[in-house]
């Protein structure tokens, strides 16, 4: 039986799965895979392969105005120079996917993406007492 964590893990990493397609089909074409990378499909976890590895990792949040979180975190796979404005881009639709989906998976928790220094970070109730 899975834990609590282990639960909502899942149910993030599933919502950064659907991101991590959504910005291949954007963007997948557009830049050559760094030269070990391998192609989009050729692994069973999207955050292996094609031109993103897009997830979350937890912060205890020390020295962060907004505290505890998860720190979201964007990789392009690419030796190309991606520009401001199309990592700018993706970003926004990575906070938009979250915006909808977040209440969708945890209900009734008031998570929100903010941007905390330079990265971008989830916050809000992050208790695991979830079903």
């Amino acid at each position: 039986m899975a834990t609590e964590l282990e639960i909502w893990e899942g149910k993030l990493g599933g919502i950064f799965n659907e991101i991590d397609h959504l910005l291949e089909d954007r963007y997948g074409s557009l830049f050559p895979l760094h030269p070990v990378r391998p192609k989009r499909g050729r692994t069973a976890n999207p955050e292996s392969d094609g031109l993103f590895d897009v997830g979350a990792s937890f912060t205890a949040g020390f020295g962060s105005a907004h505290g505890q979180g998860y720190v979201i975190e964007i990789r392009w796979s690419t030796l190309s120079k991606v520009s401001d404005d199309m990592k700018s881009e993706a970003e926004n639709i990575i906070i938009n996917v979250l915006g909808r989906r977040l209440p969708e998976e945890f209900p009734g928790r008031a998570l929100k993406v903010v941007r905390d220094g330079h990265v971008l970070k989830i916050t809000g109730d992050l208790s695991l007492d979830i079903k």
